[in-house]
């Protein structure tokens, strides 16, 4: 399968839906997203020092921009700017406005390696579990360099990661458990090269939360959290530092 062809199956997703098409009302859709924002808002506090003194945040691979709300929630003085490569998904976001009770400044529909700010418009750039599918991971960096103000910040945050020897049982493994839109794991090594060749400084974390975990899953990142050196070598979430000097 070619990235036109994946990218397609992402745009169509959220058209059929039955959960997630702009025109459900599924409770099960909101159940779903008010549980992952628990994961949400601990990165949101972990690093909160890094969204308080942002002017300008934009999200990429938002989906329904949920988690752009709870930002605005948080920091309501904050310009707040979502994206999604589907427009399906940006037209639900007046849902969870309504819910969250906020104004997002603007959503809009773009692919994460091609958006239409000008240079040096934002002062941060985060992505929720999102990154793995951006596939093109040399041009969305290089955007993010392009659209971040200097000493601007990217957050990758709660991300699938894995070592390249395990990328391929990894990749397996998640594609099992969501089959409807292809799944992908970011092999953080090779995120933190290209950064580096592009001139952008970058930390990885590992955070093996347990938050939102099923109980074969909280085992395993309990397993990960009592034996730290694992988190290196076996699939872990990551939180991903990206600096603009």
């Amino acid at each position: 399968m070619n990235i036109a062809e994946k990218e397609a199956i992402e745009i169509d997703f959220w058209k059929a839906s039955d959960i997630e098409s702009p025109e459900s009302q599924s409770i099960v859709n909101i159940l779903t997203k008010c549980a992952e924002a628990r994961v949400f808002v601990e990165k949101l506090q972990a690093f909160g020092p890094i969204f308080s003194g942002a002017g300008s945040i934009l999200e990429l691979g938002g989906g329904q921009g949920w988690a752009s709300c709870i930002v605005k929630r948080f920091y309501p003085a904050a310009r707040v700017v979502t994206t999604d490569i589907s427009p399906a998904a940006v037209a639900s976001l007046p849902k969870w406005e309504h819910v969250y009770q906020v104004k997002i400044e603007e959503g809009l529909a773009c692919r994460s390696y091609s958006t239409p700010f000008p240079d040096n418009s934002f002062d941060v750039i985060f992505v929720y579990c999102a990154a793995h599918h951006f596939i093109r991971h040399r041009s969305v960096l290089r955007e993010i360099k392009r659209v971040l103000r200097p000493d601007g910040t990217a957050l990758y945050l709660h991300e699938p990661a894995c070592r390249a020897y395990i990328y391929r049982l990894a990749c397996l493994r998640v594609n099992r458990r969501r089959p409807e839109v292809p799944e992908d794991v970011i092999r953080f090594r090779e995120i933190e090269s290209i950064a580096k060749d592009l001139g952008l400084t970058v930390e990885t974390h590992f955070a093996p939360s347990l938050i939102n975990r099923g109980p074969a899953e909280t085992i395993y990142y309990l397993g990960l959290r009592c034996l730290p050196f694992l988190q290196k070598v076996l699939p872990c979430s990551v939180d991903m530092v990206i600096r603009k000097g």
